[in-house]
């Protein structure tokens, strides 16, 4: 089955919002056995839109849609649908009733205009959105699908998770594709490649690599007629991997560093406390963002000034000699934060965010350490001198290194 999707909305044309939708499904597509052909950004034109669709039902199975669903004049995403299809939309008294419901619920009286989200098509069934004010469409015609979905990543994922993909997989009855990602951090795009080159270039299963903010990505892919099967040809390429590159390993598929190291600070009943300087609390907030991190995050300082980190315990006399942004401050921090709260582990992260250079060191020069039980670790990094780049890369790279950190630990009272 073959299909393609539409980003709908002006303001995506104009970059005032990203679209995320649009890659966000095209990964959901692989496993469902549905092989995505086209991606498209459509504006807030009637006429436009009904053209995409009419193109969309010649070349493609099905259509998935995004935004356009709102009750406001700019929102035509129906319409469009119901004039490439030839029908007329038509009020249903019970969606206004619910629509109506939904605001008393809020205390709100329902504008008129979100009558709007009531109508619907002959070919079209309504996908419910308990997420929001606007229903989704599926219609059918002709043997095609259209299949419309909010904007808001926050109604669009529920609604696919919960109603789309398993109508879908009741009538995708074609090949299954599934992936498995590896994310490795400690070793380059070339070294990686070198130590695995047998396996590239095959078309079944495909290896391929990407260089990511947070390390080195190896994806297989393999395709076969159910996913037991392709689970199977996936195996032998993954085992090969996890026994050459298994120290560099920290996590597998849609796993973020912060879920990696907490998962592995959780598994041990260990803790974790942060100083953070340069990276101004993006690495206590990436933490916080899983559930349940409570249980193993003590808590953090944001140590951006020089009294701060003398105030939290690193002595004045290493910040004097070896400057705020060095290796020894680094080091300090962790040492300091960890005895402060009372942690198994601390971080310290310091360097210079820029855009000036700072102390003789280059804006982009950062140093991380990580304080364990047993044992410190450094790591000095030079990245982009962008303020998001620079936090985003150091923060990454400070929970794989502790994941890896606390790997190794295990590993060596389990020898």
């Amino acid at each position: 089955m073959k299909a393609e999707i539409f980003s709908i909305g002006t303001e995506l044309l104009m970059g005032e919002l990203t679209d995320t939708n649009g890659s966000w499904i095209s990964a959901q597509l692989p496993a469902l056995g549905i092989q995505m052909q086209w991606l498209s950004i459509i504006g807030d034109d009637l006429n436009m839109l009904a053209e995409a669709f009419q193109r969309g039902l010649q070349r493609s199975d099905i259509i998935f849609t995004t935004g356009g669903l709102g009750p406001t004049q700019d929102d035509l995403t129906r319409e469009a649908v119901a004039k490439a299809l030839g029908e007329t939309p038509v009020v249903q008294q019970e969606v206004v009733d619910n629509l109506e419901k939904y605001f008393q619920g809020r205390g709100m009286v329902m504008p008129p205009r979100n009558i709007k989200q009531a109508h619907l098509i002959p070919s079209a069934q309504f996908i419910l959105n308990p997420n929001g004010t606007a229903p989704g469409w599926w219609s059918e015609q002709n043997g095609k699908i259209i299949v419309n979905m909010p904007g808001p990543p926050g109604e669009m994922h529920p609604m696919w998770e919960n109603q789309v993909a398993p109508r879908l997989r009741q009538i995708v009855n074609d090949e299954v594709t599934i992936t498995r990602n590896i994310k490795t951090l400690g070793m380059s795009e070339a070294a990686v490649d070198e130590v695995i080159s047998e396996f590239f270039g095959k078309e079944n299963p495909y290896l391929g690599i990407y260089s990511k903010a947070d390390g080195i990505h190896l994806r297989v892919i393999a395709r076969a007629k159910d996913e037991a099967s392709a689970r199977n040809m996936i195996q032998p390429v993954e085992d090969a991997i996890v026994d050459r590159l298994g120290p560099y390993i920290w996590g597998y598929d849609d796993e973020t560093p912060e879920e990696s190291a907490g998962q592995a600070l959780h598994e041990q009943g260990q803790t974790l406390a942060t100083m953070e300087s340069c990276t101004g609390g993006f690495l206590a907030n990436s933490i916080t963002d899983v559930a349940h991190s409570s249980s193993y995050y003590k808590g953090g300082v944001v140590a951006y000034t020089n009294q701060l980190k003398i105030a939290s315990g690193v002595p004045a006399e290493i910040i004097e000699k070896h400057g705020a942004s060095s290796a020894e401050t680094a080091e300090a921090m962790a040492k300091a934060i960890r005895e402060k709260l009372g942690a198994d582990f601390g971080i310290g992260i310091t360097g210079v965010a820029g855009p000036d250079s700072l102390e003789g060191k280059p804006a982009g020069q950062i140093y991380i350490a990580i304080a364990g039980p047993d044992e410190v670790k450094g790591f000095e990094m030079r990245v982009p001198p962008r303020r998001i780049v620079i936090k985003r890369r150091a923060s990454n790279t400070a929970l794989t290194e502790l994941r890896k950190m606390i790997t190794a630990m295990v590993g060596a009272k389990q020898a």
